[in-house]
């Protein structure tokens, strides 16, 4: 354990932060232990970078407290660098490196003091000693000695060896910067590290390199990710931060103890549901027993005035008055059961049919293609199963597809780095994107989820957008929308614009599943939403019956997948599978 943790502490109470009008976080409290390896997670948009800054005392609460002491020092990683694009490599190194520069400098000093002979006698040169030992301890205490090492095997591990200390920060790519700032961070050794989504832009190698550093960091590490498994393998406790109610709640036991809480969560709401249901039926019949006796008797409960009133009064017991009371009560605050999972409709079998003519028109329903995912199959059973065909597809350089067959079931994953065609692969089955040339026949109804939100959201309100192009008025939809447990009735008249990240994927995905569809194209269906929320998509998925073409990088999702994978380099097909003719799309089982 890190010598200095007893005099650590890193605590918020009843703090509150707010943008403008709009809150972020409320009332939070929360106590980080020293040596703790913490994850935080929560959709995009929810407060998690706030909640970053609130601890590094980058920001400062709007209200309540904040204790950040953390004498070993704290790095603390942004999503962006602060510095400017004039500034080079080294500048960057330096002002990662500047409190164990501070250390040298005062430690220098202290040299210089002890060898001094300043008047003060025995006791003053006591202090001074001791002064200079404490400095030594504490540049120790961070192997100030090896820092300059660490910077160097930190850029090497993460992909960094080659640039030069000169190269300025307009010359590297947004994931160099990225990486850069990682390093840096990290070869400064703080007692605490704050890291904002460090894995982003790294390589497999090095998100293993990175793993292996945090879990053997003697300091306390609070990390946000969405990697679950990074998460499960370098923290030990989990922070998710509620964009909608404002908080943020504590797991412990890490990603296996936050799943198991959520678990006995909705078993618990389903239970009191079950139990209101109970209440409710046996509090109806004692009220309706009650009314039976008293027409029985001669009564009449409709009456309700002058004597009649009194008289019937008189005759309820206080036991039944309490019931009636009670009725009222249960009525007026109904405890609705969990919302179901989430589940797609669709994927029928279809008849053959002349195709659906793409956005240039470009189709011909009557023209063989070549196979794609899923056994081959011939005549009038292949037409049949077949959903989407390409062929002699290219747009531009960024797509160059010689044939692609999709077929009803199939299940293929698009792979490859940065520029590789995949998302223009996507939009081009789903008919967001005309190619250039070629043929594309659809013979299906089509769910697509693009990978980026809309530069420019709508003005219109989230029920209006979700009951966009569907009969009747907007009102009429919003229990549906509201059955699917991801808004609540006051989020509905709220601007789609004003929506933040999170939410505006979560209305996308509140629209793809409540529209039937053959086939799905997603491309990083896992991008800004709640973990929680991922491994329900994930389960959608399995259940669903439909076709599915899907572009993630998340590895979780992938290592889950089962079915073809398509990999593309520079808009082309990588491999050439013996089993599939020549020109045909090369896929390979996952």
């Amino acid at each position: 354990m890190h010598p200095q943790h007893d005099h650590a502490q890193l605590a918020l109470k009843d703090v509150s932060k707010a943008y403008g009008d709009r809150p972020v976080l409320d009332q939070v409290t929360l106590t980080v232990r020293p040596g703790e390896k913490i994850a935080v997670i929560g959709e995009n948009g929810s407060g998690k970078s706030t909640l970053l800054r609130l601890l590094a005392g980058a920001e400062a609460p709007d209200t309540g407290e904040a204790t950040v002491r953390f004498p070993g020092g704290v790095g603390h990683l942004t999503q962006t660098l602060d510095l400017g694009p004039a500034d080079t490599v080294q500048d960057v190194v330096d002002a990662a490196l500047a409190e164990l520069r501070d250390l040298e400098h005062r430690i220098r000093r202290a040299e210089a003091g002890l060898s001094d002979r300043e008047p003060g006698g025995p006791a003053d040169a006591e202090a001074r000693l001791a002064a200079y030992g404490d400095l030594l301890a504490a540049y120790e205490d961070r192997d100030g000695y090896r820092a300059d090492a660490r910077t160097e095997a930190a850029l090497h591990g993460l992909g960094l060896a080659h640039l030069t200390r000169d190269r300025t920060l307009a010359t590297l790519s947004g994931g160099e910067q990225s990486r850069l700032a990682l390093a840096c961070v990290l070869a400064s050794r703080p007692e605490l590290l704050l890291l904002d989504e460090p894995t982003n832009h790294l390589d497999a190698r090095a998100v293993a390199w990175l793993e292996d550093r945090l879990r053997a960091h003697r300091g306390t590490v609070v990390v946000i990710t969405h990697d679950r498994v990074f998460l499960e393998r370098v923290t030990s406790v989990v922070l998710e931060v509620d964009g909608d109610l404002r908080t943020v709640t504590r797991y412990g036991d890490g990603w296996d103890g936050y799943r198991t809480a959520k678990a006995a969560a909705r078993r618990r709401r389903a239970r009191e549901h079950e139990e209101y249901l109970a209440d409710l039926a046996r509090t109806e019949e004692l009220v309706a027993a009650a009314g039976a006796r008293l027409t029985a008797t001669g009564g009449d409960p409709k009456q309700g005035f002058g004597k009649h009133r009194r008289s019937h009064e008189a005759k309820l017991s206080g036991r039944v008055r309490a019931a009636r009371t009670r009725l009222e009560a249960l009525r007026r605050s109904p405890v609705p059961p969990p919302p179901p999972p989430l589940a797609f409709t669709g994927g029928r079998t279809l008849a053959p049919g002349p195709g659906t003519p793409d956005r240039a028109g470009v189709t011909d329903g009557t023209r063989p293609a070549g196979r794609a995912a899923g056994a081959p199959v011939s005549g009038a059973a292949e037409r049949r199963r077949t959903l989407v065909e390409l062929e002699s597809v290219s747009v531009g350089d960024r797509l160059r597809l010689p044939a692609l067959r999709v077929e009803a079931g199939a299940r293929l994953l698009v792979t490859g780095d940065n520029g590789a065609g995949k998302t223009t692969l996507l939009r081009v089955l789903a008919g967001d994107l005309a190619p250039d040339r070629g043929t594309v026949t659809r013979r299906a109804r089509i769910g697509y989820l693009p990978q980026d939100l809309p530069d420019r959201p709508t003005r219109r309100t989230l029920l209006a957008t979700f009951a966009a192009g569907r009969p009747g008025f907007p009102d009429e939809y919003a229990d549906d929308l509201l059955a699917l447990g991801l808004f609540r009735p006051q989020d509905l008249d709220v601007p789609v614009a004003s929506l933040s990240a999170g939410q505006q994927r979560r209305l996308a995905l509140a629209r793809l599943v409540t529209r039937p569809a053959d086939l799905l194209v997603l491309d990083e269906p896992t991008n800004h939403i709640a973990l929680s929320l991922v491994e329900e998509l994930e389960q959608a998925l399995d259940a669903y019956r439909g076709a599915v073409v899907v572009v993630s990088h998340d590895r979780g999702f992938r290592s889950r997948f089962t079915g073809d994978v398509l990999e593309l380099r520079a808009g082309r097909p990588v491999d050439a599978v013996p089993a599939y003719a020549s020109g045909e799309a090369a896929l390979r089982r996952t």
